[in-house]
């Protein structure tokens, strides 16, 4: 039972991280109808940034964190302003493809760096472990938890009771009626990739204490994408959601599973579910999702 505890916690954290990049990706694709294939590269990024800024410029950890999370937030912004912003009104293999290349470039930027590309890292923060008598959980699993849920707090009072927030839900559902009702939809864009480029960066801190940090530890979007496939690509509850259930189904497979066999998991039941409900566990027929 004790390791039934265990697992089940560590499951929900690699979830909750999943579930961060899951919303990143619907956060664009609401606002802009576009995939964005570099949120990966950007959560090594924001990781990679934090730590250089606290291992190597001797930044403390906080303060190289939220710098960390800014910097890639402003790179999502002036990679929308620049080239993304091209593909809009073009077929949708365009913007994908363009994202696609700009996150090569960022993971071939850091490979260019020696350390960066040959050595592993780990984070110093929240790598203590916390004893409930016979229990023992890790420090690291129970701060992404408690991140998690308050960022997704957050996200909702965004998106409920403040006037950008308002005017990006309504550029989400209707574009072109929201740039009839005054709302600057080019800025509402730019305004998706910057927070979809800073929860990346926030996914990439927090999966540092989890895992090294290293130039592959991008590559966890490609079990987010399906969470956020299974929420229905258009619903952030969904994505979350969908999100912190395929790191538990993926922990809990570990245990009765060979080994390497858990990492299909999230693609299975993603196949299953999308058989079942063509339209995602958080998507409508016919409508967008709200956020």
């Amino acid at each position: 039972m004790l390791a039934f505890v265990q697992v089940l916690t560590s499951g929900i954290a690699i979830g909750c991280v999943y579930g961060l990049v899951a919303l990143s990706f619907v956060l664009i694709y609401k606002a802009t109808e576009t995939v964005s294939f570099m949120q990966g590269d950007l959560l090594m990024l924001g990781a990679f940034a934090a730590l250089g800024l606290h291992a190597w410029a001797g930044w403390p950890l906080a303060a190289a964190a939220v710098a960390a999370v800014m910097a890639v937030a402003l790179l999502g912004a002036a990679l929308e302003r620049v080239a993304l912003r091209r593909a809009l009104g073009r077929p949708h293999l365009v913007a994908v493809l363009l994202s696609f290349g700009l996150g090569m470039m960022m993971r071939g930027g850091v490979a260019s760096v020696p350390a960066a590309a040959q050595d592993m890292h780990r984070l110093p923060f929240a790598a203590d472990t916390i004893a409930l008598g016979p229990l023992v959980l890790a420090t690291s699993h129970l701060w992404v938890v408690a991140a998690t849920l308050l960022l997704a707090a957050l996200l909702a009072v965004f998106f409920r009771y403040t006037r950008t927030g308002l005017a990006l839900r309504a550029c989400s559902e209707d574009a072109r009626s929201a740039a009839l009702m005054g709302v600057p939809v080019a800025r509402m864009h730019t305004l998706a990739w910057t927070l979809g480029a800073a929860l990346a960066a926030i996914a990439g801190l927090l999966l540092a204490p989890v895992t090294f940090v290293h130039l592959n530890m991008g590559l966890i979007a490609l079990k987010a994408f399906p969470a956020a496939v299974l929420g229905g690509l258009t619903s952030l509850p969904g994505a979350l959601v969908a999100g912190i259930f395929l790191g538990v189904a993926e922990a809990l497979a570990g245990l009765v599973l060979p080994e390497g066999a858990k990492d299909v998991v999230p693609y299975l039941l993603l196949m299953l579910a999308l058989l079942l409900f063509p339209h995602g566990l958080g998507g409508s027929r016919g409508t967008r999702g709200r956020a």
